[in-house]
């Protein structure tokens, strides 16, 4: 598929997404809603992609929904906005490779989303994150309210999503809403050089484990346990801890099998 508002390039294993609307702060509009779930689509299924790093073009990650597009709807059509947001980050969450947010800039409203739904969040020390929505008479449309307190707690999610203020990159990283702090020109090296560790490791693993958490986010350890059970079995049964465990006593490198399209 051809994007219009979005990149993708390749750097060995893993795959560059870049919101590409600088002009508009790389708002998020219907039409990019559509080519984030086309762009994991296509990175789902090309078996050479282990690991994704998304950010945005110019000065902000995502500075929020495109408020432009959204003055323009009835009660109907918003709620159809929140579910095609929804879809896609839902894309990006339950994608079997690691997604890794390198927040450059602002990240407001649907631009914290879309970092919600990533699995790692490296943000720049530039960084401002929010969720404004009430601010403009809003509730989050693209699941802030359930990711949020998911990541840091219910009663600062419930503050910063009443009060509507952003807050800066090194309190994001005291509340554990982002992973590292780096500077604004370390920062998509720092999201390629994790993306490139986790790529290097075991496919399927790496697919299961994320598999694993989001399953168990949603379930009780009992129910979260039981599924680890299975994809652990599952490791040994399509080869991969074989091959792994063989390259750990051989001092070698592991020569991971990765599925080719026909």
């Amino acid at each position: 598929m051809t994007f219009k508002n979005i990149t993708i390039e390749r750097d060995g294993l893993t795959a560059v997404v870049t919101i590409n609307r600088p002009d508009a702060l790389n708002a998020l509009n219907g039409e990019t809603m559509r080519e984030l779930i086309h762009a994991m689509m296509e990175i789902e299924e090309d078996d050479d992609i282990g690991a994704v790093v998304l950010t945005g073009a110019g000065k902000a990650f995502v500075a929020g929904a495109d408020i432009a597009e959204l003055s323009e709807m009835g009660g109907m059509e918003a709620r159809e906005a929140s579910k095609l947001g929804q879809k896609a980050f839902a894309a990006i969450e339950n994608l079997s490779k690691p997604v890794i947010a390198a927040i450059n800039g602002y990240a407001l409203g649907g631009g914290l989303e879309i970092a919600m739904a990533c699995d790692v969040r490296i943000a720049s020390s530039k960084a401002k994150m929010g969720q404004p929505e009430v601010t403009l008479g809003l509730t989050p449309g693209f699941a802030g309210t359930q990711r949020l307190p998911r990541l840091v707690g219910f009663g600062r999610a419930k503050e910063l999503l009443l009060v509507g203020k952003p807050i800066d990159a090194p309190t994001a990283l005291s509340y554990g809403l982002v992973n590292r702090v780096v500077e604004p020109d370390e920062l998509v090296d720092a999201a390629k050089e994790m993306a490139g560790a986790i790529a290097s490791n075991g496919p399927a693993a790496i697919a299961l484990v994320k598999a694993c958490v989001n399953k168990g986010a949603g379930a009780g350890l009992e129910t979260g346990s039981a599924y680890e059970a299975e994809v652990f079995g599952l490791c040994f049964g399509i080869g991969d801890a074989h091959e792994g465990i063989a390259a750990f006593f051989e001092k070698r490198d592991p020569a991971w099998k990765r599925k080719k399209k026909d």
